[in-house]
């Protein structure tokens, strides 16, 4: 049972990265040629239970998306019609494109840069907006060794 389930899984994140699944057969009517054999789409009515089980997985999938998403993110997806097409809107719409990340990039090296302790601010209160800074950086790609990130808070701590 619990080999079932991950292989579901795996063919629910293929539907969301790669398309719908298409159910397949071999071409018997064609000769094979080069010992390669044929595929053709299989008709709905030669299906079997577990085709009917693939062929819904975008739809399963899809379901998936739609009910951990809030109003407004729904609003922005809600014209895509495979599982695929709402992955990459989302990944889009939180990611931006090349250019986008870059500037995000650029903001996130200088909020790093620029780090200080504000006046009346805990080192509790610091060390949380200082380490969400090093997670954005994280999530950006811009990875900094420990000895940076050490320099770094030494040089950001106030004074006192």
């Amino acid at each position: 049972m619990q080999e079932n389930l991950f292989s579901q899984d795996d063919d629910i994140w293929y539907v969301i990265t790669d398309g719908p699944m298409k159910i397949l057969k071999f071409n018997t009517a064609i000769a094979i040629s080069g010992g390669e054999p044929q595929m053709v789409e299989k008709p709905r009515a030669e299906w079997s239970t577990e085709d009917k089980k693939k062929s819904n997985l975008d739809n399963v999938a899809k379901d998936i998306m739609y009910k951990t998403l809030d109003k407004n993110m729904f609003r922005n997806i809600k014209t895509c019609s495979t599982a695929k097409e709402i992955w990459e809107k989302l990944t889009q719409l939180r990611e931006g494109n090349d250019q986008t990340k870059e500037n995000k990039l650029t903001v996130a090296i200088q909020k790093f840069d620029n780090a200080k302790m504000k006046a009346g601010e805990t080192m509790a209160e610091f060390d949380e907006r200082f380490s969400n800074i090093v997670c954005e950086l994280i999530s950006l790609g811009k990875i900094y060794t420990n000895r940076e990130i050490s320099l770094k808070v030494m040089q950001a701590l106030s004074r006192e």
